[in-house]
């Protein structure tokens, strides 16, 4: 019943356990609101240290999907896959064409694409079992690495933010501790560099730090020492829950802006924290929404220059989201609930109507026949 319990409290549809002793396979699927359409998001591959740590994960994970792929104006709905395992020793393609066919087994309720400890290549060993996976290279049609376009919906994200805190969206001059040095981290600081910010940079592995400055300049620092830095902007693109009880006190941050999801620990205490220090907090899974849409135009055929101008609108989203705020006084992670609960409110009436009446329009459709 705890688990029942789990998915009414974050209003999720369908949670689907996959177990497979053959290929080691164990992983949980997480639909949570297909009311805009099918969920799609990610799979993640994490050596969680139990059961209810890998639940709870991706019950955070899928709903903050919807409220994404809700806030971005796509039509999908939100969704989520864990694999539990290490991904550094236990990929392999009988695990994930296992994993394939229990996303095959949905019918197409929820589609997948790659996520941390997971890429490209994987999700094509998804693929040869399923045509419900998107993020596959794109030799075979796909889009290939979100990341860039990801980085991107970070970066003018940050903008707003800007503007909003000191009138002028500029990050020249602009000190930005940015936290994490994989693949979002690494096109971000560019982004960054090339406008002329300082930039502090730190990863629990160092070779993903050196990648990153083979193309910019940038100041390194030791992971615990991230969230002292005395810096404009800090930028969180690893791992959740950073913005916590031991962080914030030590934050002389003004913005926070990344790409990392779920990055507060609790969401309502630590948004209250966030105002009390007055920091303006970018909503993650409105900032770094850049993936979503990058795999959402696969569907359609994929344009690259299509999803950039698709995630160069999260400037004015970012903005929206602080304007409501504002205006009802309430933590930015609460105003863009609200904008995502508006529209899938609206959509689910619109929906609700046509189905009531669907008897009528098929009778008017025959008399019409005569």
């Amino acid at each position: 019943m705890l688990y029942f319990e789990a998915m009414e409290k974050y209003g999720h549809e369908q949670v689907v356990l996959c177990s497979n002793k053959e290929s080691g396979l164990r992983a949980i699927i997480a639909i949570h609101d297909t009311t805009l359409g099918p969920a799609l998001g990610g799979t993640r591959m994490w050596n969680y240290k139990s059961f209810e740590e890998a639940l709870n994960d991706v019950l955070r994970l899928s709903r903050g999907m919807t409220y994404k792929a809700s806030v971005a104006g796509l039509n999908l709905g939100g969704g989520k896959a864990v694999i539990i395992g290490d991904s550094a020793s236990q990929k392999n393609e009988l695990l994930f064409r296992t994993f394939g066919k229990f996303v095959d087994g949905l019918g197409g309720r929820y589609i997948t694409a790659e996520d941390v400890g997971t890429d490209v290549k994987d999700m094509e060993y998804v693929r040869m079992e399923t045509k419900y996976v998107t993020g596959i290279s794109k030799a075979l049609g796909g889009s290939g690495d979100p990341s860039p376009v990801t980085a991107y919906g970070v970066y003018v994200g940050m903008k707003a933010c800007a503007q909003e805190k000191w009138g002028n969206d500029s990050l020249r001059g602009r000190k930005i501790a940015v936290q994490g040095a994989g693949q979002v981290a690494r096109y971000l600081c560019e982004h960054l560099y090339s406008e002329g910010a300082e930039i502090y940079i730190t990863d629990l592995v160092d070779d993903k730090v050196k990648r990153v400055l083979e193309t910019i300049k940038a100041h390194v620092v030791k992971p615990d020492e991230i969230y002292d830095i005395d810096a404009d902007i800090f930028s969180p693109n690893a791992l959740g829950a950073v913005i916590n009880d031991k962080s914030i006190p030590k934050f002389k941050f003004q913005i926070i802006a990344g790409g990392a999801n779920n990055q507060l620990e609790d969401e309502d205490k630590h948004g209250k924290m966030l105002i009390e220090k007055e920091i303006l907090y970018a909503p993650d899974y409105v900032i770094n929404a850049g993936g979503l849409i990058n795999v959402a135009n696969e569907l359609e055929g994929y344009r690259q220059d299509r999803a950039m101008k698709q995630a160069e609108a999260i400037y004015d989203i970012v903005k929206r989201v602080i304007k409501i705020a504002k205006e009802q006084k309430i933590p930015t992670h609460l105003a863009s609930n609200t904008l995502a609960e508006e529209r899938l409110s609206q959509v689910g009436g619109i929906r609700k109507i046509f189905s009531s009446h669907s008897g009528s329009y098929g009778r008017i459709g025959e008399l019409m026949k005569h």
